[in-house]
């Protein structure tokens, strides 16, 4: 059971690197930017990731980790962040290149503006509001903000990519759920990751800390919104 997180990795990681080759996807085009956006958005993570194990925030099981560290991360929670996005960006491009906006087909993953909007302050209001009654617990503190932050920054400046990321992302958070899953508890005797609830809101879905998925979305968004700056910039 010490390989769990590594093979949790590993599979989040293949099917999706496999079909970056197919000939109508050519996802390995992207690599450049899309290992620079997860460079990126490792450092703010990364950094984020260290200091809330040292303070005891959220920490690893040993029981399913192989042991080996850096800068007492498991190897592992390194992978996480480049095997778990790798997969998800994929994802996204995917179903854009299926079902572009202004498909004909009658369906595409993107929003209208006026829906795009109604997402973006909904979203920025829960965030906004649950940081009003909850600003004392560190994982809601800083994973809201952050996430406040990278949605008003990609809705100013990149509406268009925030209008196709918000439907892929409903469909990315399904795979997401159930490796999410395994690592904090379903299905297995021990969680892989715990975490200090006296530092979370307390809500859970099934066993996966709300947070998580407000830290899925600032971390895609990261890491996309790179992605795309650097095409237009190019």
């Amino acid at each position: 059971m010490n390989y769990l997180y590594l093979y949790l990795n590993i599979g989040s990681f293949l099917i999706p690197f496999l079909f970056s080759f197919h000939p109508k996807l050519q996802f390995y085009k992207k690599w450049r930017s899309l290992f620079t956006g997860i460079a990126v958005m490792m450092v703010i993570f990364i950094s984020w990731d260290v200091i809330f194990t040292r303070n005891g925030i959220w920490g690893f099981n040993d029981a399913y980790i192989t042991g080996y560290k850096l800068l007492n991360l498991p190897i592992e929670e390194w992978l996480f962040f480049i095997c778990i996005p790798y997969a998800c960006i994929f994802t996204h491009y995917s179903l854009q290149y299926f079902f572009p906006k202004g498909s004909n087909t009658g369906f595409s993953f993107a929003f209208s503006e006026k829906i795009t909007r109604i997402f973006y302050v909904l979203l920025q209001s829960v965030l906004i509001v649950s940081l009003w009654y909850f600003y004392d617990r560190w994982y809601t503190l800083i994973n809201f903000c952050y996430t406040i932050l990278i949605l008003g920054l990609v809705f100013n400046y990149q509406k268009e990519l925030l209008s196709t990321f918000l439907p892929t992302f409903l469909v990315i958070l399904l795979p997401f759920f159930l490796v999410n899953g395994v690592l904090t508890g379903s299905w297995i005797e021990d969680p892989v990751v715990w975490y200090d609830n006296t530092e979370n809101i307390g809500l859970r879905i099934g066993t996966i800390p709300v947070e998580d998925s407000v830290y899925a979305l600032g971390m895609l968004l990261t890491v996309l919104g790179w992605m795309e700056w650097e095409k237009v910039k190019i």
